[in-house]
């Protein structure tokens, strides 16, 4: 088989083979390409030497056995037979699930969560979105340190394990996205640098110099992304990808990479006959994120949408530190906001950034399916100091409500693993470095950030600790008794709604029309017959829903359909979904 590599800095390459160097040359079609034919077969350890120094693994591994730190292994993907037909499941009407290989199941492996999938093909999900699964040090952690963008954490059961998982997913009918991590990589086992400039100190970003998306040598990193992208979609056979922070991903390229991303992958949608998409995380609050190129935009499918989060985690909890401080002044007119125009912060001032922020979206142009709304995510559990979930914070009831909300807006729903029955079991920060200078720094580093904000040192768990990642596993016995199992119930009522009846999932953001009751704490919508309120007050609220012939479809608490009058008077704490007859 053919090996090659981008080293365009050296001056001599050699390929290290089952233990046989091979002297590389350089290819006369590709600047700073190196390659050479050598014998390999199907787990073939490999890996290259720059100018006589150490062997160091392929920049596009597709396996890692040893960790990041080890040979790169050749993976030959025609040997894997899959056994479901699959034409794929597009976003428009999807309900996504978020999901931790490593704590989804105390095992912590593919095999173990693809166990787990009747439960989510009952819940009535769409499609499952992974957590980041390229190799990371250690056998526990996040995965967003991760190396080796081509490849599988082998704890996790690596390419084999995926596959089979991806494979079990599709024969229950639901899709998979994978989220991937382009803005940065792991300070370890991090061997781009001596290959090339993978990074420029052009532009900084949280994690030290930026991708190199737009410095000299550019044009290859970018190459690298993109068919990284490609090779989760086509020989995993995954639907979709979630993109990390795209924020951080400095580019000041007349076309800019997200917009080349979108058309490869696009283009591979097109040959491959399945729908293919791209989610974004955002911070930018720029409608551009997923306006179709033809029209001047980036061309993505979709974003998550954090400001909807904020306002609903304001209304709920009455928490205004930090960036929920513009959202607890008044938070359900904050809530009504983002239901209807999408984003809050649309060109209004953000107290939290110190300057305004966003731009507004084109409700006639921008379908409601395209924002991804949310509860609970595990950046908004995992990045509290004890990772305490909405569960801890707030009653059943206002859980409820937290889900209708969710399950019954015009975005697209999507649901962080274990909210659904109301997970006791808290989902922390840990790692498993296996640098101990690195492991030193990041604990004191998480200590010091929550030490800012008034948390004791020994009141923020250790990353390192084994006990935290085992803490935040999830309890499987626990959909099966009280109050978990009623609050299930309550999930796949709301979902099984939203499969039923078509205006839940009517793209149309202008359509919503919402009052409520900052005082009284009471919200309520119309999407077109369908009627949804809430009330997060502990008392009854009197709702003047304006709907005398609706059809109760589905209640947290009893409560009788609106009179005459068109009141609906709906007991503390409690959600209700009805149908205009």
């Amino acid at each position: 088989m053919q090996f090659e590599v981008w080293a365009p800095q050296a001056g001599r390459v050699t390929l290290a083979c089952d233990g046989v160097m091979r002297e590389m040359e350089r290819d006369p079609q590709r600047e700073g390409w190196w390659r050479v034919q050598a014998e390999a077969r199907d787990g073939s350890r490999y890996g290259f030497s720059l100018d006589g120094g150490p062997v160091l693994p392929d920049p596009r591994s597709r396996r890692q056995p040893d960790g990041p730190d080890g040979l790169s292994a050749v993976v030959d993907h025609d040997r894997y037979v899959w056994r479901t037909e699959w034409s794929g499941r597009p976003l428009p009407g999807a309900v996504l699930y978020e999901l931790h290989v490593g704590t989804f199941t105390r095992e912590g492996t593919f095999d173990a969560a693809a166990g787990r999938l009747d439960h989510l093909a009952r819940l009535g999900v769409t499609h499952v979105e992974l957590m980041p699964v390229c190799p990371f040090p250690g056998r526990h952690g996040w995965g967003y340190e991760g190396v080796s963008l081509w490849a599988v954490h082998e704890p996790y059961g690596g390419p084999e394990g995926l596959k089979r998982f991806v494979d079990a997913a599709h024969a229950k009918g639901l899709g998979v996205v994978l989220d991937v991590v382009h803005n940065h990589l792991g300070p370890s086992g991090n061997y781009l640098p001596q290959f090339g400039p993978y990074f420029t100190d052009t532009h900084q970003t949280p994690w030290g110099s930026a991708v190199n998306l737009d410095a000299p040598g550019s044009d290859e990193v970018r190459a690298y992304l993109v068919q990284s992208a490609l090779a989760w979609l086509r020989d995993y056979r995954i639907d979709g990808l979630r993109l990390d922070a795209v924020h951080a991903l400095v580019d000041t390229r007349a076309r800019h990479f997200l917009q080349e991303l979108s058309e490869a992958v696009d283009a591979l949608a097109a040959d491959t006959g399945r729908p293919l998409f791209l989610i974004a995380e955002s911070d930018l609050n720029d409608p551009r994120m997923i306006t179709p190129r033809e029209e001047g935009g980036f061309g993505l499918q979709a974003q998550w949408n954090d400001d909807f989060h904020h306002a609903l985690h304001a209304a709920l909890t009455g928490e205004s530190q930090g960036y929920y401080a513009d959202f607890a002044r008044a938070p359900l007119a904050a809530v009504a906001k983002t239901l209807t125009g999408g984003f809050f912060h649309d060109g209004t001032y953000s107290t939290f950034r110190g300057r305004s922020h966003g731009r507004p979206l084109d409700r006639t142009r921008v379908a409601g399916h395209r924002l991804l709304g949310y509860s609970q995510t595990h950046d908004q559990v995992g990045n509290r100091a004890q990772g305490d979930r909405l569960s801890a914070l707030v009653s059943p009831g206002l859980l409820a409500c937290a889900a209708t909300l969710v399950l019954t807006a015009p975005f697209t729903p999507m649901l962080f693993m274990g909210e659904e029955w109301a997970a006791s079991t808290p989902w922390q920060f840990f790692t498993d470095h296996t640098d101990p200078e690195l492991a030193k720094a990041v604990r004191d580093g998480r200590r010091r950030e929550f030490a800012a904000h008034g948390w004791a040192e020994e009141d923020v768990p250790d990353p390192q600790d084994p006990a935290t990642r085992e803490r935040s596993c999830l309890d499987w016995s626990e959909p099966e008794r009280e109050p978990h199992a009623r609050v299930l119930d309550w999930y796949r009522r709301l979902i099984a709604l939203r499969h039923e009846q078509p205006d839940l999932t009517d793209p149309d953001l202008a359509d919503t029309k919402v009052a409520y009751d900052e005082e009284d704490r009471w919200l309520a919508f119309r999407r077109g017959d369908i009627r949804v309120a809430v009330n997060l007050s502990p008392a009854p609220a009197a709702i003047p829903l304006g709907a005398p012939t609706a059809r109760i479809l589905a209640a947290w608490e009893p409560v009788e359909a609106p009179g005459a009058d068109g009141v609906l008077h709906l007991p503390g704490e409690s959600a209700v979904v009805l149908l205009q007859e």
